[in-house]
């Protein structure tokens, strides 16, 4: 409705065609002198006056009113002229605010082509009745047209509305989404570091200590414990550019879990003196399982190394048809899990596992040690 460039064409075009069935209907000098004066008002007015003025406001008014006006005094100097209404009507939607100035507006114009229409016809009662039958024809289309595209203009508005809501809507989703994903993102990492370069600095640590008690004792064996000191910074030097290139842990590399955990428990007898064993074997597992489950007997360690006071440890890994499961266990000094922990080890290793519809089961008591079970659906793991 308020594309003033097509409305421009349109004025100007029927102007075009009113001269045209002038020249054509060859009327008289003075009819068609002054007609012409009339279009050429007309169109002046569009142009100075209504042209963007869609939708109500006092210049659309103005507008309204000069062509209620110049539609009658043009079909009253040459009946011809009535078909000025073709342009007129749909002006005269285009500048109300409303349907019912619209619809009031139409019965105005419709009245004065009717009353210019008669006056040219003769002012006979036969010619009052065909003035009236044709305006009232008129009136009819230009309603029933005007109301069904304003019908349609509303509801164009209607969905523009509800297109840009659910733009909106998708923006804040796709917000929210990134949000998510980096939250996830930062959640993921922090479990990784903690599990691997933060246990790996630990282990530093412990035998950088142990190396100067060697040292200042001037035992034998300090040159083995420079050994695994550097053994072990190599590999969370390791561990590190496997996390940056976002790949599966060094550990994995070669001989899958199984292999790994032997190599863990071997590692981790030298550096801490407890000793850890490793039995059992399961199916095939793809590699994200094999993270997990790597991870968790990485968590089930360190926490033997900083809390149990153990001197030993195990590793068993089982499976069948539904699950594979690891269960970690020490003969340490054990705790009470019903009491709140400020560590970010349990509650890591149960978040990992929470995402792969993982669960984790512990099972510990002051003085008796402690086991920790992970386990892992079927769907997990590869036929």
């Amino acid at each position: 409705m308020g594309n003033t460039k097509w409305w421009d064409i349109a004025v100007v075009s029927a102007a075009a065609i009113l001269c045209l069935l002038l020249v054509a209907n060859q009327a008289r000098d003075r009819e068609l002198v002054g007609a012409i004066v009339v279009i050429v008002v007309f169109v002046t007015v569009w142009f100075a006056i209504g042209r963007g003025q869609a939708d109500g406001g006092r210049r659309a008014t103005v507008a309204a009113a000069l062509v209620i006006v110049l539609s009658g005094v043009g079909t009253a100097i040459n009946p011809g002229m009535a078909t000025i209404q073709v342009i007129a009507f749909p002006l005269l939607w285009y500048y109300a605010a409303t349907l019912r100035e619209a619809i009031v507006t139409n019965v105005l114009l419709a009245l004065s082509v009717g009353i210019g229409y008669w006056s040219a016809l003769g002012a006979t009662l036969d010619d009052l009745l065909e003035a009236t039958l044709v305006e009232s024809i008129s009136l009819a289309g230009s309603i029933t047209l005007g109301l069904w595209i304003s019908r349609i203009s509303v509801e164009s508005a209607s969905r523009e509305r509800l297109l840009v809501e659910l733009r909106e809507t998708q923006a804040q989703l796709a917000a929210v989404s990134r949000d998510a994903g980096a939250l996830n993102e930062r959640e993921r990492l922090a479990r990784e570091l903690h599990d691997t370069i933060a246990q790996d600095l630990t282990g530093l640590v412990l035998l950088a200590q142990r190396t100067r008690r060697e040292l200042v004792s001037g035992s034998p064996t300090v040159g083995e414990t420079l050994d695994l000191l550097e053994d072990s910074a190599r590999n969370a030097l390791a561990e590190t550019r496997s996390l940056v290139a976002a790949s599966a842990p060094v550990a994995l590399a070669e001989g899958g879990i199984r292999a790994a955990l032997d190599r863990l428990a071997s590692r981790f007898g030298r550096e801490t003196g407890i000793v850890v064993s490793v039995a059992g074997e399961t199916p095939p597992l793809d590699r994200d399982t094999e993270v997990v489950l790597l991870r968790c007997a990485q968590e089930g360690l360190a926490n033997v190394r900083k809390h149990s006071a153990a001197s030993s440890a195990s590793l068993e890994l089982t499976g069948d048809a539904t699950s594979v499961t690891l269960i970690v266990r020490d003969d340490g000094g054990g705790f009470d899990p019903a009491l709140d922990s400020d560590g970010f080890g349990l509650s890591g290793m149960r978040d990992r596992l929470t995402l792969v519809g993982g669960t984790l089961a512990i099972a510990s008591a002051p003085g008796e040690g402690t086991s920790l079970t992970a386990t892992l659906p079927r769907s997990a793991v590869l036929a």
